[in-house]
């Protein structure tokens, strides 16, 4: 029987390159109550919380935030890779294990003394949500926390955004990458 959300998480060995232990969501997100379970956990620790707007990171962090701004009757934001979104934007580079990637918001997404919320399903070394944070701050808004459905700490992304002065929460974490 599947009590858990991390009993929901399937896992693909040596997936996109040979060592790593993917940790696919997709089957979270295929089984109704695996899903249901996930969101309701990842609100669960800001019930009574005022948030204005959910962020949710590209691109799993679109599935999770939506059904959280659903469910918390507020607007969805999303933070895309760079050259996905029209409009005028403003951007952030970050590192990757070898090179750099960029997230870019609109830059009209938030607004000064919006209090938002950060969702995307992994947490590893934490680079794409640290650019998530600056972008929303450089937008004046003030984020609450970062929320996960899987933590790999060995990789220290929850150290970095903790160093950031960010509430992290996760449902789940496992070991190695």
């Amino acid at each position: 029987m599947m009590n858990n959300v991390r009993d929901y998480i399937r896992t693909i060995a040596d997936f996109p390159h040979e060592g790593i232990m993917f940790r696919d969501v997709t089957t979270l997100f295929a089984d109704a109550r695996g899903f249901r379970m996930a969101i309701d956990q990842l609100l669960h620790p800001y019930a009574g919380i005022p948030i204005d707007k959910v962020v949710g990171l590209e691109a799993r962090g679109f599935i999770l935030g939506g059904a959280l701004a659903h469910q918390l009757s507020t607007g969805f934001v999303p933070i895309r890779k760079k050259g996905k979104l029209p409009g005028t934007v403003i951007s952030e580079a970050y590192q990757l294990e070898y090179g750099e990637a960029v997230m870019e918001v609109h830059d009209d997404a938030l607004k000064p003394g919006e209090r938002v919320l950060i969702i995307d399903d992994l947490l590893a070394t934490g680079g794409t949500a640290e650019a998530g944070i600056k972008l929303c701050r450089r937008l004046g808004a003030q984020v609450i926390g970062c929320a996960f459905v899987i933590d790999l700490p060995e990789l220290g992304g929850r150290t970095k955004l903790e160093q950031m002065e960010m509430p992290v929460h996760a449902l789940t974490s496992f070991d190695g990458t």
